[in-house]
Formats: structure tokens, C-alpha cells, sequence
């Protein structure tokens, strides 16, 4: 494979997550949980293959579905049950906490595997492309795992029902809830006292610059593969915030990420901790659930033990005050050299893993 002595976006640096955090929870009722999702939407246009695009607001992509959808849904389970996902006890339904999730279909003991998705129907960075000229270019770029799958995505996107993925990509949010969709006005107002605010700054800023980076290196040289009609600012950012809610680490395909269809219908609860990942002995991508349900009670997994903030920043939501045990606040503090007990303070930081600054 060849090299490029060009990065991309030397400042764009995935989310350190748990293994195996899904989607952002989808939210039914504002009286559980408060959308994180702006008035309008934004989009970054490109006005020449040089100048760096800017946010402006415009309307979204021109596939996936309403995130309620529930026939979009169901042509997803059938598509994979016909390519070879084994028999559920979980059933794609609207429910009470997300707009859509698992539910029972049978009495679930604590302790079972459930799921057996097949590496096949999982989409990596080593997946096959539809159209593999596009995927030979990137590749011979060296584009790291988050840019090459947020551009294999648009490119089966793009592709319609010609594509292997167009079940799972219709069933995607055409909208997700996702702070990259969010306006620096946005961000002024709703997140003034938040140090997230930064953070989604940055955020914003790192996937436009990805964004540029790949077409003034990549797509603008070969601009037969990659018209820009196709690939643009807004597809990226629903790529992108697709991939920053749905992607997974899984620790036992070497930390390989994923987007793993059916999986990603499961929605947060922060009163389990049960994660995805393979499973050697089934070769299926599992979870173990760590609690009983009742048939028609939704199954849950944890996207990890994070503060509103940081589920905000990544998956898109907050839940509501006070049902969060993660909540957390960021506090700054630091050792003034002049105090005459400054060396055991440090030794005594040191040995919690602190420094004299830490937040």
C-alpha cells in the first residue's frame, strides 16, 4: 500500500470510548429525556476545491429514513435474516425510552449471549467496496480507519439499492441527533457554562477539516470517482455523525472498529453495563445481557459510564436531570510551588495519578 507524506487533519483524533458504546439513544419523550438536536440544521459548502468550507444551514442528506421508522426497520431484519443472521429473541419496536429498540420476544435470562451477528454483515475498514476504484484510491492514500469508512459509507449510500449495505443504510438516521449539526449560535446558547462547548468546537472543526483535507488531497485529483454532488460537507457530516454514535471497538478483534447493523438499534441505560463484542466460539459479534427481561421489556446495553456532557458530545442526547449516576463536573486545580507544603501535596497527587495541574 502505498504512503502519502500528507496526514489527514492532524487534529482530528477519534473519541477514546469503551468497548463496544453504541448509537445515541433516540428519545421518545421529552419527559425522559431532553433532545440534543438544534432547530437547524447545518452544512459546511464547498465553493471551490481550495477555499475551506464553512457552516451554513441547509437540509440533510437524500437517503436513510425518519428515525422513528419502523418500516425501514423491518426491512432491515428481514434483509439480514435472509443473509444469515440466526433467529432473534429480540424484536426491532417503537418504545418508551428511543424512538425505536430491542425488545423481548421471550423471557431473557441474566447471563445469555444474544445477537450472533456474523462478521459478514459487519462493515470495517477491510469491507468490500461496491465500486473498488474508489476503494483502491483511499486505500493507496493511507486514509485512516474513521475518514476511509465515513467515505465507503457515502459511497454505498450513494449507490442506492445497488449496494450490498442499501437495507441497513435506508434504516439509518437521515438526520442523527448529533452535535455536528449544531450552529456556533447553538453552541453559544445551549452550552455556555459547558466545557463540552469546547470540545464541540473543536469537534465541529476537526471533521470539516478531515473533510478538507480528503478533497483537496484526494477527491478534487480524482473527481471522475468523487463528484462532488456526492461527496460534500453535508454527506461527511452525517457520515461522520453517524460513525461518532454507532461505531464500536471490539477488544476481541484486536480493537478492529465496526459499525455492526442490528446491533445498533440498542439503546443506552445506565443501569447496565454489558458491551459488544466477538465472540470466538460462535463467531458472531454478542453481548451477555447482566439482568432478566420480560417479554415486550426493551433490552439495553451501556454506552459507558459517561457524564450528560460527554453523551451529548458522542451519542447526542442527555438524559434527564438526575437519572445519570455518571454526571460528573470538571474542576481545574493546581499547587502553588510557594506553598511550604508543596512536595507532599505533589507526592500525594503523584500517587493518584494527578499532576500539579489536573482537572
Amino acid at each position: 500500500m502505498a504512503t502519502s507524506t500528507t496526514a489527514l487533519h492532524p487534529q482530528f483524533r477519534p473519541p477514546l470510548r469503551a468497548p463496544g458504546r453504541l448509537r445515541p439513544l433516540p428519545h421518545s419523550s421529552y419527559s425522559s429525556f431532553a433532545r440534543a438536536r438544534p432547530r437547524t440544521p447545518v452544512r459546511a459548502s464547498a465553493a471551490s476545491a481550495s477555499a475551506p468550507v464553512q457552516q451554513e444551514a441547509v437540509a440533510g442528506v437524500p437517503w436513510g429514513c425518519e428515525i422513528e421508522s419502523l418500516e425501514s426497520a423491518a426491512s432491515l431484519e428481514r434483509w439480514l435474516i435472509d443473509s444469515g443472521l440466526p433467529e432473534q429473541r429480540l424484536a426491532i419496536q417503537r418504545v418508551d425510552v428511543g424512538e425505536r429498540g430491542l425488545v423481548a420476544l421471550k423471557n431473557i435470562r441474566k447471563g445469555e449471549k444474544l445477537l450472533f451477528v456474523p462478521p459478514s454483515l459487519v462493515i470495517t475498514a477491510d469491507s468490500e467496496w461496491s465500486r473498488p476504484e474508489v476503494g483502491d484510491v483511499m486505500k493507496k492514500n493511507a486514509v485512516p480507519d474513521w475518514p476511509l469508512i465515513a467515505t465507503y459509507l457515502i459511497s454505498e449510500a450513494s449507490l442506492e439499492g445497488s449496494s450490498k449495505w442499501s437495507n441497513y443504510i435506508a434504516a439509518l438516521p437521515r438526520q442523527p441527533y448529533s452535535l455536528l449539526y449544531w450552529t456556533r449560535a447553538e453552541l453559544d446558547a445551549y452550552l455556555v457554562a459547558s466545557p463540552i462547548r469546547e470540545r464541540a468546537i473543536q469537534r465541529i472543526t476537526d471533521v470539516i477539516g478531515t473533510y478538507n483535507d480528503l478533497r483537496d488531497r484526494i477527491f478534487s485529483k480524482h473527481s471522475d470517482l468523487f463528484p462532488e454532488e456526492v461527496y460534500n460537507i453535508e454527506t461527511f457530516l452525517w457520515s461522520f455523525g453517524i460513525l461518532f454514535s454507532r461505531l464500536v471497538r471490539l477488544p476481541s478483534m484486536d480493537g478492529r472498529v465496526a459499525l455492526v447493523p442490528w446491533a445498533d438499534m440498542l439503546n443506552h441505560s445506565p443501569e447496565v453495563e454489558t458491551f459488544l463484542d466477538f465472540d470466538k466460539s460462535s463467531q458472531g459479534i454478542v453481548f451477555t445481557t447482566d439482568r432478566s427481561y420480560q417479554p415486550g421489556e426493551q433490552v439495553f446495553i451501556s454506552y459507558g459510564k459517561k457524564s450528560s456532557g460527554e453523551l451529548l458530545l458522542s451519542y447526542g442526547f442527555v438524559p434527564k436531570e438526575g437519572t445519570n449516576p455518571n454526571d460528573s463536573v470538571e474542576l481545574l486545580v493546581s499547587l502553588d510551588k510557594s506553598d511550604k507544603c508543596y512536595k507532599e501535596k505533589l507526592q500525594a497527587l503523584k500517587r493518584n495519578g494527578l499532576s500539579a495541574m489536573a482537572s
